[in-house]
């Protein structure tokens, strides 16, 4: 009789070439996109190049961004804080 070793079962987002850090600082660096658009269309209105919309329209999505990565790290917080609160 043969025995095989167990293998553990691979994430489908843990593939080779696809790292979690490699997302984590895309993902930072689109919000840092965002905050800088912001700020340009406010600059922008504020010496006469721009609108208020574009001003306001801008800043609102950066907010909602920021607002949806704060949640998401918070989220991440409690997850890992669970976790580690576990009793083995």
């Amino acid at each position: 009789m043969r025995v095989e070793p167990l293998l553990p079962d691979a994430s489908p987002l843990a593939t080779p070439g696809r790292g979690d850090a490699a997302g984590f600082a895309k993902a930072l660096d689109s919000l840092g996109e965002m905050l800088g658009s912001a700020e340009g269309a406010e600059d922008s209105f504020a010496y006469g190049g721009g609108t208020l919309q574009d001003a306001v329209y801008e800043r609102a999505r950066a907010d909602v961004a920021l607002s949806v990565a704060t949640a998401t790290a918070q989220r991440i917080t409690q997850s890992v804080q669970s976790v580690l609160n576990m009793q083995v």
